[in-house]
C-alpha cells in the first residue's frame, strides 16, 4: 500500500441500529499502517430508529474517523451513490450494516488497489457462527442459496482473478472506476419502490467493469462474517428473492435493439412460456432430494420473474415507444 493513500469505507444502513453498532465497533478495531488515511462514511437511508444516535456516538468519540451522511431518497443505490460522491478516499470499500470484520479486513482488501493492475477487489465472506440449515436448504450450489442466506463468498484461500462479481458487503473499487463507468444503478437494489428488483445493484457494477475489460481480484485474507436472520430461514423469503432475481436479470440486460422494428423482448416471451418455464418446473417436480428440489423450485420462480419483468417492459415500450430508443434500462447510469 503506497504512502499517502486514502481509503474510504462506505456503509449504508436502514433501521438496523443494533447490528450497526456491532459493525461499527468491529471497524474501530481495524489495523492499518500509520501512513494510510482512512475514514468511515455511514449513510443513513432515511432510518426511523436510533441509527442517528448510534452513529453520532462514534462520530463524537472519533470525529476524524467517522462521518454521518443522510440520504432521504429511499433505496440502497441512492445511499451508495451518495456515499461515493462524498467519499474522500482514492479507494472506496463497501460494507453492510449487519456484519463483523477482522481487524485486517480493510488493509487486506484495499492493498492491491494502489496501482492500475486491479480495478477492484472482493473479500471472503463467511458465516459468523456455526449454522445448521433446515433440511430443505443447501449452501453448496455455486451461485445458489449461499449468496441469499448470508452473502457467502468463498473461493478458497488463494488470491485469484474473479470471474464473477463480488457482493456489496465485502468489496472495494478504485474511485476512478466510478468516474469512468458511472455509479450504481438506481433501478436495481433494495428500495421502497416495488417496481425495483431487490438484487444485483452491487454485482451489476462488477459485471459492468469486467465487460469493459477491467480486472477484479479475489482477496481471501479480507474476511467478513455475516449472520443469518430468522427471516432468511423461511421458504417464502427465498421464493420472493429468486422471483426478484429473475426480474433483475432482465432489467440489467436492458431492452436491447429491436428486430425488424419489433421490440426484442416480444421474441423472448413465447420461448420462456413454452420451453424454459416448463423445463424448470419439470426439473422441480421430478427432483426427490429435498434441498435440490427446493433449489429447482427457486430457479423456476426465477424464470417466472424473468417472464413477469419481460412482459412489464414490453408493455411499457408499447405504451411509450421512445423508451425503446433510449434503452433506458441499460444506459441510465448516474455520473459523478
Amino acid at each position: 500500500m503506497n504512502r499517502g493513500m486514502n481509503v474510504s469505507v462506505v456503509l449504508c444502513t436502514y433501521n438496523r441500529c443494533k447490528s450497526l453498532a456491532r459493525t461499527l465497533r468491529s471497524i474501530t478495531a481495524s489495523k492499518l499502517p500509520d501512513y494510510v488515511e482512512w475514514e468511515v462514511v455511514v449513510v443513513d437511508n432515511n432510518s426511523t430508529d436510533d441509527t442517528r444516535f448510534v452513529v453520532d456516538e462514534f462520530c463524537r468519540r472519533n470525529p476524524e474517523r467517522f462521518r454521518y451522511l443522510f440520504e432521504p431518497r429511499q433505496g440502497k443505490s441512492y445511499a451508495l451513490n451518495s456515499g461515493i460522491r462524498n467519499a474522500r478516499g482514492q479507494v472506496i470499500a463497501f460494507l453492510d450494516d449487519d456484519v463483523i470484520i477482522e481487524p485486517t479486513w480493510l488493509k487486506n482488501l484495499t492493498s492491491s488497489l494502489h496501482g492500475s493492475d486491479w480495478a477492484g477487489a472482493g473479500g471472503r465472506t463467511l458465516l459468523d457462527r456455526p449454522f445448521s440449515p433446515p433440511s430443505w436448504l443447501s449452501l453448496k450450489y455455486p451461485g445458489g442459496h449461499g449468496g441469499v442466506v448470508a452473502a457467502l463468498f468463498d473461493f478458497g484461500e488463494s488470491p485469484q482473478e474473479l470471474k464473477c462479481a463480488p457482493y456489496g458487503t465485502n468489496m472495494a473499487y478504485r474511485k476512478q472506476m466510478f468516474e469512468q463507468y458511472g455509479l450504481f444503478r438506481t433501478d436495481l437494489g433494495p428500495s421502497s419502490n416495488r417496481r425495483t428488483p431487490r438484487p444485483n445493484e452491487d454485482t451489476e457494477f462488477g459485471r459492468r467493469l469486467m465487460a469493459a475489460g477491467e480486472r477484479i481480484r479475489y482477496e481471501p485474507s479480507a474476511v467478513v462474517y455475516h449472520g443469518v436472520t430468522e427471516e432468511r430461514l423461511r421458504k417464502r423469503y427465498y421464493l420472493n428473492w429468486w422471483f426478484d432475481y429473475g426480474r433483475a436479470i432482465v432489467r440489467e440486460k436492458g431492452v436491447g435493439v429491436p428486430i425488424c422494428g419489433v421490440p426484442r423482448h416480444y421474441f423472448g416471451i413465447p420461448k420462456m412460456f413454452a420451453i424454459t418455464l416448463p423445463a424448470f418446473a419439470l426439473r422441480w417436480m421430478r427432483t426427490v432430494n429435498s434441498p435440490e428440489r427446493f433449489f429447482a423450485k427457486c430457479l423456476t420462480w426465477s424464470i417466472a420473474g424473468q417472464i413477469a419483468e419481460t412482459c412489464q417492459i414490453a408493455r411499457e415500450i408499447r405504451e411509450n415507444p421512445r423508451n425503446d430508443e433510449k434503452d433506458q434500462f441499460s444506459s441510465n447510469l448516474e455520473k459523478l
